[in-house]
């Protein structure tokens, strides 16, 4: 009888012990799967923005001489002139775009297009601050997404598209140029365990493709 009794105490302990475990350890492993998965759609953000600034840097760097860009008319259009960006601008946006990349457009914040200095970002030779904006600085212009025409446009910044040196080999006066794309994106996280949305940024640059000879010979670009 005694020895009933203690056995059945032994296993309501042991039930008691293993219900508490189980209510100590499902949160935290809950937690970990959703930590997982979350990390997992964060990379691949990650991964769509680091890919998506070397198709817009590449598509960019062909287009020196693809001259100006156009400017949009409406009153919702940003103030611009043809000479405020150069074509090679909007083909990097197009092409971004056109990406087929997992992530929504609409959660890329914007794209600049810039001429890059001798540490890769806008302005003077010598700055290592990439901006979250042109304002202030030549040779850089910014794409936004517009629902209205479900495209990137151009929103802000100048560049003359005339001023880009591409002629092989340049020289002291004028150097060959270097175009450089920042994008920033919101990645929304789904379980907030980060966060409601993380920031993901990557610039890249590139060399831009020589122009051919006969375009150099006209002096169409320096």
């Amino acid at each position: 009888m005694f020895l009933s009794t203690f056995v059945a105490r032994l296993r309501r302990r042991e039930r008691g012990a293993v219900a508490l475990e189980a209510a100590l350890v499902t949160p935290i492993l809950l937690i970990t799967v959703l930590g997982i998965i979350e990390l997992g759609f964060l990379m691949r953000d990650h991964n769509v923005v680091v890919s998506n600034t070397r198709v817009g840097a590449r598509i960019a760097s062909t287009g020196a001489g693809a001259g100006a860009g156009v400017c949009d008319t409406g009153p919702d259009a940003p103030p611009c002139t043809p000479a405020s960006s150069p074509a090679l601008a909007q083909m990097a946006a197009d092409a971004i775009q056109r990406s087929g990349s997992a992530m929504p457009v609409d959660q890329i914040q914007y794209i600049l297009v810039y001429k890059a200095n001798d540490l890769g970002y806008p302005g003077a030779d010598g700055l290592s601050t990439m901006p979250t904006s042109c304002s202030g600085y030549s040779n850089c212009v910014q794409f936004t997404w517009r629902d209205s025409q479900n495209k990137f446009r151009y929103s802000g910044g100048s560049w003359d598209s005339t001023t880009i040196s591409a002629c092989f080999p340049g020289n002291g006066v004028n150097p060959l140029d270097r175009v450089g794309i920042q994008m920033v994106a919101e990645h929304k996280t789904f379980t907030g365990i980060f966060g409601d949305s993380l920031t993901l940024e990557d610039h890249a640059v590139m060399n831009f493709e020589p122009l051919a000879t006969q375009d150099c010979a006209a002096g169409d670009h320096s």
